[in-house]
């Protein structure tokens, strides 16, 4: 896997934990505004970083968050959850 692919998907992994994180956090604290204006910053590079690695890759998911403008290309590998670090 080349160098670019392996550091995007370091990226989501990393925004995910991120959103995952002020998620539970939001849930016990839902006025704490600067932690949902961090949360939804996150969020959004979150959407940015998968459609940019989609649009270079293909698929993170096998069913309904991307379209598939060009052939199948799920079943191309490696696949995400097969990366060695």
């Amino acid at each position: 896997m080349d160098g670019q692919r392996l550091s995007l998907l370091k990226k989501i992994m990393a925004l995910e934990f991120t959103c995952v994180d002020f998620n539970l956090y939001l849930d016990t604290h839902p006025e704490d505004y600067r932690a949902l204006a961090e949360y939804n910053a996150a969020s959004e590079a979150l959407l940015a970083a998968k459609k940019e690695y989609e649009n270079l890759y293909g698929p993170l998911t096998n069913y309904g968050s991307t379209p598939s403008p060009q052939a199948w290309r799920w079943i191309d590998e490696p696949w995400p959850w097969e990366t060695t670090f």
